[in-house]
Parts: C-alpha cells; structure tokens; sequence
C-alpha cells in the first residue's frame, strides 16, 4: 500500500506498508514514511543579519510561520544578550496564542483531521461504527447541542457540517487577534530581538480588540472541546481505537520511540525579561553566556513546561538540557556526511575551547560523541560533530532506495546521559505529558498541573451570539494524560492543549493591560551586534510540536543556522536506534476498514499520520524523478559564508 501524497498536511508526504490482510497490520520492517522536498532555508540563510532571520525562516510555512519566527527570535536574542521588557513578552505570547496556536488548532482537528472523522467516511468504510454512532447519546449535549454521535459526525463533514461551518468563522477571529500586534499573518512583522515592534500609539484600544475577539474564543474553545471529547471517548470506550497508531510508549516491547519532548511555551514576563540580570524597562543587555545561563530559569516558567519524558520517567525540567541532548544524522537523508570537515568551520574553535561544553558546563551530548559517530560512520572524531551547532547542510538528491537513502527528512535522535539513545516525539502529547508531570499553575487560577499527570483548565464566563447559551457559563475541564501517545490521544491532546492557550491570552491580556495603565508601552530594547562569535539557541513550540533552532553569528552575521521543525523528528527515518513516530504509529496501526482488502483506503493510516498534522514544507523542496531516476538536482550552491 502506498500512499502519495497524503492529502490534507501542509507539503508532499507519502507512506508505503506492506499489510499482513489476516493480521490487519503492516509489516513492522517495510513500513517507510518518506518527504520528498528539500528544504533550503539552512543553506541561503548564511551571511544574512540575525535579526533578518525571524523575517525569512517564517517563510519556511504558510500556517505556522509564527513559530520559525519565535523560535528564531528567540535565538537572536541569546546571540545579541537582549531579552525584551515585559510588556514585549506579553505582546509575543498574545500574538503568538492566536496565530499559530488557537487558529491552528482550530483548523486541523475539524477541517484537517476532522473529515476522517465525518459520517461519510465513517459510513462508508466503517460501517458498523456509524450504525452505532446514530444510537449512541452524546454525553455533553446538553452543552454543544449534538444528541447522537453520528450528528458530531455530521458537523465535521466538509463544507455543509455545522462544525466545519463554524471553524472557518472562528479561525478568522483568532488570526485577526493575533495580526493586531504582528502585522500580518503567517509571517509576523513586527518581531525584532528584544521585543516587538507592534504600533501601541492607542494601545488600550488595541488591547481591547484583542479582548473581544478572545471572549469569542473562549466560548467557541468550551464548545468545540466538549463534542469533540464525546467523539474521541466514543473511539476509545466503544471501538477500543485507543491503542491505534501508537507512537510513543513506555514500553519499548511497544515502541522504539521511548521518549517525548517539549520546548515549552508563553514565557513568563517578568522572568524572560530579567535574564541575565536585565528586568524592568531600560535599556539592558549581556553576554550571550549569561543569557543561555539565565533561559532554564526563564523556560520553567512558561505556562506549558520544558522538559523530557524518557519512557515514563520525566528525566529533565531543563532547556539547556534539552538542547545537549539532541543530535542529528543523515544515513538514509538525502544529505552528505560533514563529519571530516567540521573541523575547518570558523567557530569550532571556539567551542574546542571550552570542551565542547555549553556555558552551564553540559557537555554536548554529554561527551557520547565518539560512541555516536562510531555507531554512525564507524569512526571516532573526538568532537560533537552531530550537535546542530557544528552540522552543516550539504543536499545530495539520489535516486529513492528503501533500504538506503529515501527521504528528505534527517534523523534527530536523543541522547541521555546514562547512553540512551533513541527517537523521541513531540506536538501537544509530548506539551500535555511533560507539563503534568510537573507542579504548574498560572497567574489568574485558571491552570493548574500537580505533577501527577492530570492537568485542569478553568474558561471564564463568555459568550457569543454563533453558539449556544450553554457555553457562557464558567467551565472547567480535567484531563488525565495518558501513558502512551496514539491516534486519537494525539487529537485529544490538540483539543485539550487549545483550552491551555486560551488560558494564556488571557494572562497575557491581562498583564499587558496592567502594564498599559501604569504608563509603561515599552516593549523592545536596542540591540548591539557583538563582533565576536556568539551562539543561540530557540526553542518553542508550534502547534504540531517543538521549534528548535540553533543560530552561531559573528559581527552581525549569520555563520550558522540549523533547524529542527516538529516534523523534521517526527516523520525522520528508522535508523539502529528504531523507528521515528510517523513509522511506528504505522507499524502500531489496526485496519479498520470494513471493505475487501483489495478495496483498502489506508484510512487509519492517514489518521494516524494527520493526527501529527505534518508540517514537510517545515520537515525538509523539490527534487524531480521519473522512473527512478533523479531529474532534476542541486549542482552547486553559491552563498557568501559557506564553509564547505
């Protein structure tokens, strides 16, 4: 079975599974997931100014550019020292909500993953779980207005469902909140290190805006989440769909992926922006050391938390550790090896001097450097060479081999430091699972975590007059995370996760008002351009999963530039260490098509793969083959910094 393109994801992915018909699964070692564009932004970034970065990599995505232009921000802030003031921060994480996350959000669990999930497609292929669908009660009718399940199954039938109607209405209001401080969307331009550069001539009008298209919001959240829980426990209590493509397990009898990671998100004011000893509204800067030493004090105070979970067990709480952590490879990429020459690149020296370590004094990939590449390349080369700050970007299109090079994604592994390795994943389970396994609440009381799994959301009072009146009323919401990332968790993760971001507008609103009334409408500080060589590193998170970029400039000027989209993990391929999410939620997943097999749609293996919403225009653009052989190929690149 192969399926190309899966339709309804931002780029070109395909799958292909060789399906046992009397077991209903594939078999585990032919499953491959495979991206077929390349992804230039690495390559003619080089030379370019930092601050010119946010501005250029958010063009890498037409929906959640947002997310490249955060994460770059934030890597230029480290690389220049200058964190933004308050009300900067506050502008970021309410634009930041609304864009990428609410808006997002929106569209992909009703018009993009929703249709998988519409009566047509359930009647037609699953016959027997839409009969069931039309007798069975919705447990919160009472509430979004649905009786039966099979009429939830009618609303997110494209065009004509009532759902689909309403999410292009509100997903409109959520880009409209979040253009007032951007600008535009999906590529902000207001963001600049240090802050924003939003217009707040008349701010409180402008804040105001903001607040009624978020009541909106909120009650569209309360409804939205309350149908799709009835649907989504309709899956798991009735047709036993919780265990469908499986991805992250703690079990690794289960699932080579035996972790998941979150970047963390909405950063607290006040604490972003005293790092490295700035704070208040004046005019501050520092060393780029000090900023890295200061981000895992700041990033553990963001509203949804940092951390890793390693099968089971959430290892670290920490940003920095998150980065050490993280390397990548391109055995079956379509990439050449820069192992050997990692040692001609301007800024190696600078990180030989310190032993490879980071400024809290981690050791990149905590000094598994030769057992990494002797696993990889069978030699020892005495350097980190596969953390992102010293890899280089070099294409090489060949021709497509299963068991050779076949996709233009990497491989992004983690390493700990007892020595394992292994796929990791990331999107709202990863967000949802870290952030319950820690204490965590937020300023108004409307989130609350107690580090034991279950995470609640309390939505204010909020009305509008699209929805019925049984939204307005305060609500609160409990969700125990599951142990284990499949299918229709993911989705839930995503509903829940959009009940979490309403939460943060709201804080952030509210703080920027605050800040507002007593005077202060500051919100960027200046930035100088260090003629030394400095180092960045951004992570946060776009809907889909964690943005990581790692940034190394000198006088203004971009050396180095390497990103990590969420998809780029998430769809990489199977290497020594196991198979990424995408390949092992196919491999975890049970055909339920009720059809002759030779009739087979791939149904649950595109909702297996939709519930990552793939983002491959982030992943990895094009490279052209007919017949096996490649057409069309990259013969030289011509940039102005380019080492190798």
């Amino acid at each position: 079975m192969i399926i190309d393109p899966i339709t309804r994801i931002e780029g070109h992915l395909a799958l292909r599974v060789i399906v046992d018909t009397n077991a209903r699964r594939a078999r585990p070692e032919t499953v491959r997931s495979f991206v077929t564009m390349f992804r230039g932004f690495e390559v003619f970034s080089l030379g370019r100014p930092p601050e010119d970065l946010p501005h250029i990599t958010s063009r890498i995505c037409g929906v959640c550019g947002a997310s490249h232009a955060n994460a770059d921000v934030i890597a230029t802030d480290m690389v220049y020292g200058v964190p933004p003031t308050p009300l900067g921060v506050a502008l970021r994480n309410m634009a930041f909500a609304m864009t990428d996350h609410v808006y997002d959000h929106t569209i992909i669990l009703v018009m993009l993953e929703g249709p998988d999930y519409s009566s047509p497609v359930v009647d037609l292929m699953t016959k027997s779980v839409y009969q069931d669908a039309l007798e069975t009660l919705a447990e919160h009718r009472d509430v979004h207005g649905f009786t039966k399940i099979a009429d939830i199954m009618d609303a997110l039938t494209p065009i004509t469902g009532k759902l689909w109607q309403l999410a292009v209405k509100f997903q409109r209001l959520a880009r409209e909140a979040g253009v007032l401080l951007y600008g535009r969307h999906s590529h902000p331009s207001t963001l600049v290190p240090g802050g924003i550069t939003t217009d707040l001539t008349n701010a409180e009008y402008l804040l105001m805006g903001y607040m009624f298209r978020l009541v909106k919001l909120t009650a569209w959240a309360k409804y939205l989440y309350t149908a799709l829980w009835d649907l989504y426990d309709f899956y798991v209590s009735r047709h036993g769909y919780a265990e469908n493509g499986t991805s992250y397990h703690p079990n690794p009898r289960v699932s080579t992926v035996g972790a998941v990671l979150s970047g963390g998100l909405f950063d607290d004011p006040e604490e972003y922006s005293s790092i490295g000893g700035c704070g208040g509204w004046e005019e501050c800067s520092t060393e780029w050391e000090e900023f890295y030493k200061g981000i895992d004090s700041a990033a553990r105070k963001r509203l949804i938390k940092p951390g890793i979970v390693l099968r089971g067990s959430l290892v670290t709480t920490s940003y920095a550790e998150s980065q050490v952590s993280l390397f990548e490879h391109v055995q079956h990429a379509f990439y050449k090896d820069w192992a050997d020459k990692v040692k001609n690149l301007p800024w190696y020296g600078e990180l030989e001097k310190t032993g490879f370590t980071d400024p809290l004094g981690n050791k990149l990939n905590w000094g598994r450097w030769d057992e990494i590449s002797e696993a990889i390349l069978g030699k020892a080369y005495g350097a980190p060479v596969f953390h992102p700050w010293l890899k280089v970007t070099l294409p090489n299109p060949t021709a497509k081999s299963w068991d050779g090079k076949y996709t233009w994604a990497t491989h992004v592994r983690m390493v700990w430091k007892d020595g394992t390795i292994t796929p990791f994943e990331v999107g709202p389970y990863a967000r949802m699972k870290v952030t319950s396994q820690q204490p965590a609440s937020d300023s108004l009381g409307l989130f609350k975590s107690d580090g034991s799994g279950k995470l609640k959301v309390t939505l204010p009072r909020a009305c509008t007059e699209e929805l019925p009146k049984s939204v307005c009323e305060e609500m609160t919401f409990e969700w125990k995370v599951p142990d284990y990332s499949s299918t229709i968790y993911r989705l839930w993760a995503r509903a829940f996760n959009m009940l979490v971001d309403i939460v943060a507008a709201w804080n952030n609103v509210t703080k920027a008002l605050e800040y507002v009334k007593s005077g202060h409408t500051r919100a960027s500080r200046p930035w100088k351009k260090p003629g030394r060589i400095t180092f960045g590193v951004g992570f946060t998170e776009a809907p889909r999963g964690t943005v990581r970029h790692w940034m190394v400039q000198k006088a203004g000027k971009v050396l180095n530039i390497q990103i990590h989209a969420p998809t780029t993990g998430n769809v990489s391929p199977f290497d020594r260490w196991g198979r990424s999410p995408f390949e092992e939620s196919a491999v975890n997943t049970v055909v339920t098509e009720e059809t002759d097999p030779k009739d087979w749609t791939g149904l649950d293996y595109v909702r297996a793969i939709r519930s990552f919403d793939p983002c491959l225009a982030c992943a990895a653009h094009i490279t052209f083959v007919r017949d096996g052989r490649v057409l069309g190929a990259v013969k030289k690149i011509i940039t102005s910094t380019h080492y190798l």
